[in-house]
């Protein structure tokens, strides 16, 4: 009998997102934290960046890599991050059954509202990850079809919603992840000032970085601050600042139509072939040729 009632949710979560989630890639939704997704195909194995969010799974499948690690979000499983992560993802699907999710965003305060109400004296220990795959459970599963059909109404959306995503949040806190939300909402922690340093990059990643200041600003030694940051994102402060750069000038060239030399110089570049040798080494192919393919999928 409980069998039944999972798959009966787990059915309603696809259908639910089967009608919210009617536009490939990322779609808005009548929360401004919460992202609908759909992918009609499968996309190889492609470096991407997402913001500290939880996303969910109700068909198709998707895999993170990062580093030597590899997790994977499904129906069964489902990712948060606690922390702006650039890295590699694949999507399993077809267009007769396309991925669908739909994607949270980690709002810190949030996070720090719901331990103080928990009593938690967010103390860490042990070291903890950026990202983690964990299992769906039943009472998520059950919050997210709350969710998804609250979403279905403008009115429902604004006086119900932001109190199931704070139940979703709540319910993140509460399992395996937990310590690494935690992490980010205990002010003197060093994964905490690992985030708050890597917030920094992603607001200033235009203008030159000091990694020497960047680990004075965190109170840890240069090596201990290369050590922490390499801990949480699985890479050096100066890789994940061309990763962001890179990031950042792929959309410029897609969303803004700016060529190559243009976006180069807008993301802290000094010499535009620089960019373009480690563009092409980063994606795969030339910022031109990415910037033309992107926008034809985006047709």
């Amino acid at each position: 009998m409980v069998d039944a009632v999972v798959k009966m949710q787990k059915t309603r979560l696809a259908e639910l997102l089967e009608t919210l989630a009617v536009k490939e890639g990322f779609s808005a939704s009548n929360l401004k934290e919460v992202q609908f997704i759909r992918a009609s195909k499968s996309h190889p194995r492609a470096p991407i960046i997402y913001e500290p969010s939880i996303i969910i799974v109700a068909q198709g499948r998707k895999r993170v890599f990062l580093g030597d690690q590899v997790y994977n979000y499904d129906p069964y499983n489902y990712l948060v991050l606690s922390v702006p992560l650039p890295f590699e993802c694949e999507t399993e699907a077809t267009p007769q059954k396309p991925l669908l999710a739909l994607s949270i965003k980690v709002d810190i305060s949030m996070l720090v509202e719901l331990l103080m109400e928990m009593d938690d004296d967010m103390k860490i220990k042990g070291t903890v990850r950026g990202v983690y795959s964990t299992e769906l459970t039943d009472q998520m599963t059950s919050a997210t079809v709350r969710l998804l059909e609250c979403l279905k109404s403008p009115v429902d959306s604004c006086i119900l919603g932001s109190q199931i995503v704070r139940e979703i949040i709540y319910r993140a806190l509460c399992e395996e992840q937990g310590a690494a939300l935690r992490a980010v909402a205990a002010r003197h922690s060093r994964f905490s000032q690992i985030a708050k340093a890597l917030r920094l990059l992603h607001q200033e990643y235009d203008k030159e970085i000091n990694v020497e200041a960047l680990a004075k600003e965190s109170n840890m030694s240069v090596s201990t601050f290369h050590h922490n940051f390499k801990a949480v994102t699985s890479t050096s402060p100066l890789q994940y600042l061309k990763n962001i750069r890179l990031h950042k000038a792929r959309i410029l060239m897609v969303q803004d139509g700016l060529n190559a030399g243009t976006a180069a110089d807008r993301v802290g570049y000094l010499s535009a072939s620089q960019f373009s040798r480690e563009f092409k080494r980063f994606f795969g192919t030339s910022p031109a040729d990415d910037a033309a393919r992107m926008r034809a999928m985006a047709d």
